[in-house]
């Protein structure tokens, strides 16, 4: 099954340094896995909050599915994320510190037709750091321009 659903979170690179990455599977409804096979996801808002040692990722939006019936899912309820005790344990470690925290910046469906998402421990940039971000990302696109 070869898919090219890839949800990106644009935003989440320039509000914050992603310092680590994971990926996780997630625990998904029926109608939830068809809207995203359709690329109805939003990730902008969404961020992951540990409860009860269970790490839950909220407010990331799935439409509802087009042809679901009365049983549809609500489009933006907590959703369990699925990784091992020993990452789990190595993430509450790390968002212990203060200024860090835990954003999702991408979605996607693997080869084997599994929604996976990529979750990233991040710091959050001040509004000078996003000031030099967008300065070093237009001398990219000039540099880009005249090779052109």
């Amino acid at each position: 099954m070869k898919s090219t659903i890839s949800i990106k979170n644009k935003k989440a690179s320039f509000e914050y340094y992603l310092i680590e990455k994971f990926v996780a599977g997630m625990q998904l409804c029926g109608t939830e896995i068809k809207s995203i096979r359709e690329g109805k996801a939003n990730l902008t808002d969404a961020y992951c909050a540990f409860f009860k040692e269970e790490l839950f990722v909220k407010n990331m939006h799935i439409a509802e599915y087009s042809f679901g019936n009365q049983n549809n899912h609500e489009p933006k309820r907590d959703r369990k994320l699925l990784l091992n005790k020993r990452e789990l344990r190595k993430i509450a470690g790390k968002v212990k510190d203060v200024g860090i925290t835990i954003i999702p910046t991408l979605l996607f469906i693997n080869e084997k037709g599994l929604a996976k998402i990529e979750i990233a421990i991040a710091k959050g940039k001040k509004l000078y750091d996003k000031r030099e971000t967008l300065k070093t990302n237009d001398v990219k696109r000039e540099i880009e321009r005249d090779k052109g």
